[in-house]
């Protein structure tokens, strides 16, 4: 299973990399969204898929999943989905102002020079 979501990573890795490359403003927020995710699942698989009771030690409970790899994806998305909130309305806004998404035009370089 670890081989499995190690492909997965990958390929969100390699997406996102190509995505935040490109010169649309939108492509590169989805970009940093994929990012986030295959980071997400690259803690998780990092912290070992293994099956278990729930972190609640009592007696008899021999094998449980640890939390901290949890609690650090929550932590992460909640960050995330801030970060992704803040880059749309800063590119909503950018757009309302320029009237483009361009990369290039939001520089100020003319393309057609």
């Amino acid at each position: 299973m670890e081989i499995l979501m190690a492909i997965v990573i990958g390929i969100l890795f390699t997406a996102a990399t190509y995505l935040m490359l490109s010169k649309s403003l939108i492509r590169v927020i989805i970009g940093t969204g994929l990012l986030s995710h295959g980071a997400h699942l690259l803690i998780l698989t990092m912290g070992g898929l293994k099956q278990g009771a729930a972190p609640i030690l009592v007696e008899g409970t021999k094998a449980y999943v640890d939390p901290l790899p949890q609690a650090l994806i929550l932590t992460a998305i909640v960050i995330s989905f801030g970060v992704t909130s803040f880059i749309l309305v800063l590119a909503y806004r950018s757009y309302q102002e320029l009237g483009t998404d361009n990369m290039d035009n939001l520089r100020g370089n003319d393309s057609n020079e």
